[in-house]
């Protein structure tokens, strides 16, 4: 019974360690050395599908009538976090914003760090009380590429572009919140790279796509 237990557990640490990998896998995870890694079903002229696992990241709320004010206070409270426990920055940083919120009331924004492998199994414990160890569901999602800045009304845009494109073939997905994702660091000046990602319900649509081989 222990051996098999050990089994399992070996098992389970290869199976994070094979989502939370080597950022040279892909193309725009270039400042951490571990990325949150994706199987690609399909990719159309309008956005992408794409599978992640279901693994651990270290989170926080923050409410505000601004995604830039929510972004500094949340990013400060996460990062010292990561800091006091001697944990790698990975890439990418979610943010789950709301999309039932009326502009007159603030939101709560939700960012999450992913966890290194290393600490996929047992994370740290924090000690601050607005931070928790959450472990995001197994899920596919619809994904938008941007370059430059991730601001508000860019994120906003981006958003309606994709929830539009999505309903012109009648794509099912989670329409109440999306994620506003970023892989750099504010020093990086160029090539930036963010996305907007819509949780699929249902099957994913691959309409007029290249669809990849499972």
């Amino acid at each position: 019974m222990i051996y098999l237990s050990g089994i399992v557990g070996f098992l389970l640490v290869l199976t994070a360690e094979a989502r939370v990998g080597n950022s040279s896998e892909l193309d725009f995870c270039s400042e951490t050395d571990e990325c949150c890694l994706f199987d690609l079903i399909c990719r159309t002229d309008d956005y992408e599908v794409r599978h992640y696992d279901s693994v651990n990241w270290v989170s926080t709320n923050e409410t505000s009538f601004m995604m830039e004010a929510a972004n500094v206070k949340a990013f400060r409270r996460l990062f010292a976090y990561i800091k006091e426990n001697n944990v790698e920055m990975t890439t990418p940083v979610l943010l789950k914003i709301s999309d039932n919120t009326p502009f007159w009331q603030s939101g709560t924004y939700t960012m999450s760090f992913l966890l290194p492998s290393k600490h996929q199994m047992n994370p740290p414990t924090p000690t601050d009380d607005k931070v928790y160890i959450e472990k995001i569901p197994d899920m596919k999602v619809y994904v938008q590429s941007y370059g430059g800045w991730m601001m508000s009304w860019r994120d906003k845009s981006q958003a309606a572009t994709l929830s539009s494109a999505l309903d012109l073939v009648g794509a099912e997905y989670k329409n109440t919140f999306h994620y506003a994702v970023g892989y750099n660091s504010p020093m990086k000046m160029f090539n930036r790279h963010n996305e907007v990602w819509y949780v699929v319900e249902d099957e994913p649509v691959c309409t007029s796509s290249e669809e990849l081989d499972s």
